[in-house]
């Protein structure tokens, strides 16, 4: 009878080193190799950042002197007491003007654009019979007279209504109208009677009524001619 001996143990096996001096110097000059890298990146990276902050400071003090050279030459100026009196007259000025202004145009000096329109629209408005013998025109035209004489009464509220409708007579309002018929004057005497009779008749006077009427056209109670 036979029987087998197994005469193998792992134990006398030759083992495999996994980390041998060369694999781990080598590992170790990798290793000693990138961190050499990294520094020199980083050294760069930090040299570019050092000549951009360098660059930056001359830039700075650069502006900093253009600044001071500005300020310098542009140094705020103290107020000068004559231009200010200068200023305080102009303006002392300006405000007369317009006060000057507000009060022409505010009508109280007068009528500062004239009177050739009244008269214009006066010459416009010729009726046949009638003539004016004196117009009337104070301040700026708020205060009109108008005289004058008619053949006819019945022509002056015709020549009223006409005038009325003017331009420039718009907005005026007149308070009186008065309308007479003035005494015609005395048959005067002649100068070497032939009879008594013929005396005594020049001694006589004569009186008959105008031809015409006379009109007087007021916008207030005053009266006169200008």
């Amino acid at each position: 009878m036979s029987q087998q001996i197994n005469l193998f143990n792992p134990i006398f096996l030759k083992q495999k080193k996994v980390f041998t001096a060369l694999p781990m110097a080598e590992a170790l000059g990798v290793i000693v190799a990138g961190v050499l890298l990294l520094t020199w990146f980083a050294g760069q990276r930090v040299a570019e950042l050092e000549r951009s902050a360098a660059a930056g400071k001359t830039l700075l003090a650069d502006r900093e002197q253009r600044l001071a050279r500005a300020t310098a030459q542009f140094a705020p100026r103290q107020k000068s007491a004559a231009l200010e009196a200068q200023v305080a007259q102009a303006e002392a000025e300006l405000k007369s003007l317009h006060d000057a202004e507000s009060v022409l145009q505010g009508g109280s000096l007068g009528n500062t654009a004239g009177y050739a329109e009244y008269f214009r629209a006066l010459s416009r408005q010729n009726v046949s019979g009638l003539w004016l013998t004196g117009v009337r025109i104070v301040g700026a035209g708020n205060d009109i007279g108008v005289q004058g004489r008619a053949l006819q009464p019945t022509l002056i509220p015709n020549y009223i209504a006409r005038m009325t409708a003017e331009r420039v007579m718009h907005g005026k309002t007149f308070a009186s109208l008065d309308i007479s018929r003035p005494e015609a004057q005395a048959a005067p005497a002649s100068a070497a009677p032939a009879t008594a009779g013929a005396a005594a008749s020049a001694a006589t006077p004569v009186s008959a009524s105008s031809p015409y009427v006379e009109f007087s056209l007021q916008s207030s109670a005053a009266e006169g001619t200008k």
